[in-house]
């Protein structure tokens, strides 16, 4: 699915954006949540996955519900576990095992995002499996929550042995060395963290773009918007598997609400128009769907609802 949208980074939304949802995190408690050590496991084709948890993040109403209206948002956020101010979002890894590949799709905060998150480490350990295992490891986007755990503390790769694959576009926009002048101000943080993590592994990346695959039968989606080279996964099966990232940020808010924009898209209006299409195109296909930061362990299908769409449970 490759969006036809080629608008230019509307930076002066997104900066107003991040602006805002800066301020009202810096004000946000995190919310007592629990933090999932059980592992969801389930077969899709050639395709082995189990939905590890890296804990959660919080974020603020600014950023979930930017176009809501006053009397819109206590409801929804009661219904995303938050109260008015802020609410909970779980963050669902996938690891998937397929012929001698054991691929892991992001790498979660670590200690670099929200103490709340970074417990994909300590979840791989009580799942029984070693980080020097994993072969394969494929950035949807590099922001902090889902690239901030590649290197540890000391500075070594996470997993040593593993190739790393990001989308060109991505590695494009955040490994430019002119950042400073060319990115908002609000974008500077997220820029200095994603040189961090993909220079780390600059000696072991791939760059794909949409269409390729990653092994044999896992190809490449665009869902531009969210990051300017934001990718999804598509597994093959008897129905398709997509692996979401961040193109819906959540399972509640923009099912529900297609045509509402989320506060840290860098591309708002690319995201918004790729986010319905992907929602859209799964209806139609009866596709599963695997979102990162929905509901534990985020799997289930999107249907057709009084213009919109709902979104049910796998079970």
């Amino acid at each position: 699915m490759t969006s036809n949208v080629s608008t230019p980074l509307s930076f002066p939304s997104t900066r107003r954006a991040f602006l805002a949802g800066g301020a009202a995190m810096a004000a946000v408690p995190f919310l007592p949540k629990p933090v999932f050590a059980a592992t969801h496991r389930f077969n899709h084709g050639a395709f082995d996955i189990s939905v590890l948890s890296d804990g959660f993040i919080t974020l603020p109403v600014e950023i979930i519900l930017p176009d809501a209206a006053e009397d819109q948002r206590a409801d929804i956020m009661k219904r995303l576990g938050g109260d008015a101010k802020s609410a909970p979002f779980q963050a669902n890894i996938p690891l998937i095992r397929t012929g001698n590949d054991l691929i892991l799709v992001d790498t979660g905060s670590g200690d670099n995002f929200q103490a709340s998150a970074g417990r994909l480490a300590g979840n791989l350990k009580a799942a029984g499996v070693d980080p020097a295992s994993i072969t394969k490891v494929v950035f949807t986007h590099a922001h902090p929550d889902h690239s901030g755990a590649t290197v540890t503390p000391e500075g070594r790769l996470l997993y040593p042995n593993a190739d790393y694959f990001v989308s060109s576009a991505e590695w494009s926009f955040w490994m430019d060395p002119n950042y400073e002048a060319n990115m908002p101000s609000a974008l500077h943080d997220f820029a200095r963290g994603a040189q961090r993590d993909l220079s780390a592994v600059r000696e072991r990346v791939k760059l794909v773009k949409p269409g390729d695959e990653i092994v044999t039968g896992m190809r490449v989606v665009d869902t531009r918007g969210h990051t300017p080279g934001h990718i999804s996964l598509e597994l093959a099966g008897s129905d398709p598997l997509i692996i979401t990232g961040d193109a819906a940020t959540s399972n509640i808010v923009f099912f529900e609400h297609p045509e509402w924009h989320f506060g840290f898209d860098t591309e708002p209006e690319i995201a918004l128009a790729n986010r319905k299409a992907l929602i859209d195109r799964a209806a139609t296909d009866k596709a599963r769907l695997l979102g990162y930061h929905w509901a534990y362990p985020g799997l289930g299908y999107a249907e057709r609802k009084n213009g919109a769409y709902r979104f049910v449970a796998a079970e």
